[in-house]
């Protein structure tokens, strides 16, 4: 059977399998398949990947970054898991790649927005961001924290520049990034330093991924010389967008002196004008710098190669360099690209020291020479260009050292900073600012909404799976979920008898209740006396024999309508398949299939009471589950299995429901001892919220409590409980605990997002990490609407307890 799919705007995503599916295979192997104790589950790598900033063919240092970036990830990784968000800083864009699906418009604060939603609608698993002042609008760039405030998602950044100095709207937007990122990389040690040292950022927050490299051959530069004309020459190299803080005229300056020693020599500078300078001032800096040139008699030695440098081309150039310099002129560059990638290509280097040189040339890798300072430039040079053997070996260490540069390093250790904010979420979640900053109507009964239940539902029954909010018909039904559906719908009967259904909105479908118990009957394989679960959106069924679980959900439902229905067609059609499907509970082993079965069982008894056969299950399947818990239970570990696994909380209320029909003490106290237990365990010790077991490993007997996936199954079990505790023992602890489980569904629980869609009267169908799963699927909306008409049997809210802000 294949595993449900969400489909994100036609890239089809696998998630892991429907709890309803994996829950039902172990029990169908049995209580020895269940996973033995472990550690947490490790997370996964996220599967869409948005990476926010420029992109070629926008002329810039940081479109080409976050275009080798993507396609570095792509080859490790997988095309398909990434898109880019670039930005445009003209009102015509650029003709950007597939990979590109969305741009901002740089000055347009309402594009920033958008591009929020947008990334949130497309179910973005995490955000990179290319962080630089320059290429965002607002004042220092600010307009980017309205787009960051808006996700709903994990976000790391990259830094491209850090100040030391930073004017107070450059501290405010930095602190703010630092707030809202869950993790920032920087390429050098020095930026890691300031961000500890003047923005405050914990250096635990802080990963230290180098500017990568491509990953070229160590070539001897003959090979690319004849490609420019310049074989035979000494070539000496300055590549990047001209700019004059570039310091390109101190080289120009000290070619009289080497030419002077080495008359062979040429200085080639590849690149264009910056386009942000050349819509400023035109080319004037280039224009001064070919006439200082000609003024020094050096402008046939001068090569200006006026273009934009490709990936391709800027390997061509620099293998064609003896001595690649950056004679950049102040030290306030805490990164510089073309300076990695000399380097990366095993270059003899001349810098000026400016930060990333000094980090980067440590250890000989290259010479720093003094700013503005041509005489040294010229010294540096003819040294290096006169000993042969001083030279090699400096470009030896440059290109062993880059080997950890490579892009396909870069992308492991992008990978590896998002696998580390998957964990760190898995440990201690962290709410978004976007819902930190939702209201949310807690300790409310909203009103019942049944438009989903209806969308669901067709002439077979009810559907398993939604993507998004749309029935997923290639899924088709579960005898579990039309289990469900006929209890609500007979909840929801009961509800129109007692109150005349005030506070529902939408009408139920009259023919809901025959619809769901039709499928059961169908369901019900008469050779084997068990219900199969599985059918297929063509009617075919695809087991002969369900789970316990299925069954004695399906017991359950029919002895509720047994029960409370009072609709004679129903009950004699229910009578009759309550009656055949009894007889096989006695030989279940999954405590839970006992539990549910109990549940139907002691319904079925409330009107029916006499009856002897459904008493002696009834007795046998309590003892059972009781004779469990008290030969499991310690003083830390007051529970029926050696795992807290799903649909947890359904244990105790069936030994408080049949306790208390039957008078059985001892199980009564089981009941509340266990549920207390388990209340406990699900409550989160910072804030106090409920905090459902994770379906991503369960909690095993000195094993870690797994934190998610949290299932909405378990929040409806806990309710129903509580409200069985409350009405046994008459303690509002019991109320407010209730309450508890059934805020987590409004938006108190760990990510502050609300499991309960008002729009649909759907409800979403779980809680990851970083995210609700945005599916609508059968069991989470009729766990969440059976819990809220279980909630109206109380007659006013408890008050919640006081706990810290989240």
């Amino acid at each position: 059977m294949s595993l449900p799919n969400a489909i994100f705007s036609g890239v089809l995503e696998v998630v892991p399998p429907h709890p309803q599916i994996q829950r039902s295979l172990v029990v169908s192997l049995g209580p020895e398949s269940l996973p033995a104790p472990r550690a947490q589950a490790k997370p996964s790598l996220p599967s869409r990947i948005a990476v926010i900033g420029n992109y070629l063919p926008r002329q810039c240092g940081i479109a080409t970054f976050t275009t080798d970036l993507c396609a570095a990830i792509a080859a490790e990784y997988g095309s398909a898991r990434l898109l880019a968000l670039p930005v445009n800083d003209t009102e015509e864009g650029y003709d950007y790649p597939d990979r590109v699906r969305w741009s901002l418009a740089q000055d347009n604060l309402a594009s920033y927005d958008e591009a929020a939603e947008f990334l949130n609608f497309n179910n973005i698993d995490m955000v990179c961001l290319q962080h630089e002042y320059g290429i965002f609008g607002g004042p220092a760039g600010s307009h980017i924290l309205r787009l960051l405030r808006g996700l709903k998602m994990p976000l790391v950044t990259t830094l491209h520049t850090v100040l030391r100095e930073p004017n107070p709207d450059q501290l405010s937007v930095m602190e703010q990034i630092a707030t809202l990122s869950d993790r920032l990389i920087v390429m050098s040690q020095l930026s890691s330093q300031f961000l500890q040292e003047i923005y405050k950022v914990p250096g635990s927050k802080i990963d230290m991924v180098p500017h990568g490299v491509p990953d070229l051959p160590f070539l001897d530069p003959n090979f690319y010389k004849d490609r420019f004309g310049v074989e035979g020459k000494a070539v000496l190299l300055t590549f990047g967008l001209l700019s004059p803080n570039k310091g390109i005229e101190n080289v120009i300056r000290a070619m009289p002196d080497i030419l002077a020693k080495h008359k062979h020599a040429v200085y080639m500078v590849a690149g264009a004008t910056h386009p942000h300078i050349l819509r400023r001032e035109g080319d004037n800096y280039r224009a001064s710098l070919q006439a200082l040139a000609k003024e020094l008699g050096v402008e046939e030695q001068v090569i200006f190669h006026n273009q934009f440098v490709s990936p391709e081309e800027m390997a061509e150039f620099i293998g064609a360099a003896d001595i690649y310099i950056t004679p950049y002129r102040h030290e306030a560059q805490v990164v510089s690209g073309t300076l990695a990638y000399a380097l990366g290509a095993g270059k003899a280097i001349i810098s000026t020291p400016y930060w990333h040189a000094i980090e980067l040339l440590d250890d000989r890798r290259g010479a720093l020479v003094p700013f503005q300072n041509p005489s040294a430039i010229a010294q540096k040079t003819i040294e290096l260009l006169d000993t042969p053997a001083l030279r090699h070996a400096m470009r030896k260490r440059a290109y062993l050292f880059a080997r950890d540069m490579v892009w396909k390093s870069a992308a492991q250790g992008y990978m590896g900073s998002f696998a580390r904010i998957r964990a760190d979420r898995m440990e201690s979640p962290r709410v978004q600012f976007s819902a930190r900053n939702e209201p949310k109507a807690l300790n409310e009964r909203p009103a019942l909404k049944l438009d989903h239940v209806n969308a669901l539902t067709d002439d077979t029954g009810m559907l398993q799976h939604a993507i998004f909010t749309i029935p997923n018909r290639s899924e088709g039904y579960a005898t579990d979920d039309n289990a469900r559906a006929l209890i609500f719908s007979v909840l929801l009967e009961q509800l129109h008898h007692v109150t005349g259904r005030p506070g529902v909105d939408g009408l139920a479908n009259p023919d809901w209740a025959f619809r769901y118990l039709a499928f059961l009957e169908q369901a019900f394989n008469a050779e084997n006396k068990r219900f199969r679960n599985f059918l297929g959106y063509d009617h075919r069924w695809l087991e002969e024999q369900g789970s316990e679980d299925s069954h004695g959900r399906a017991l359950w439902a029919l002895g509720t309508l047994l029960g409370r229905s009072t609709n004679p067609g129903l009950r004699g059609a229910a009578g009759r398949l309550f009656e055949f499907s009894l007889p096989a509970v006695i030989e279940f082993h999954s405590p839970r299939a006992c539990a549910y079965a109990l549940l139907g069982i002691q319904e079925y008894l409330n009107s029916s009471s006499g009856d002897r056969d459904a008493q002696r299950v009834r007795s046998a399947l309590s003892r059972r589950i009781l004779d469990m818990y008290q030969s499991i239970r310690r003083p830390d570990w007051k529970w029926c299995e050696n795992v807290v696994a799903y649909g947890n909380a359904r244990l105790p209320q069936a030994m408080l429901l049949v306790g208390s029909a039957s008078g059985d003490e001892r199980m009564v106290a089981a009941g509340l001892e266990s549920l207390d237990w388990l209340m406990t365990a699900q409550r989160c010790a910072i804030n106090g919220h409920f905090v459902p077991i994770g379906s991503q490993g369960f909690y095993h007997q000195r094993g870690e409590k797994a934190r998610f996936d949290q299932q909405p199954i378990e929040a409806a079990g806990a309710v129903s409980a509580c409200l069985e505790a409350y009405r046994v023992t008459n303690d509002d602890r019991w109320q407010t605990e209730a309450w508890s489980a059934f805020n987590w569904f409004l938006g108190d629980n760990d990510l502050q997002l609300p499991l309960y869609d008002s729009a649909t009267g759907g409800c979403r169908d779980g809680l990851h990490p970083d995210r609700a799963n945005q599916n609508q699927g059968a069991e989470s909306t009729l766990s969440f609407l059976m819990a809220l008409l279980e909630m109206r049997s109380l007659q006013q809210p408890q008050p919640l307890p006081e706990r810290p802000n989240a």
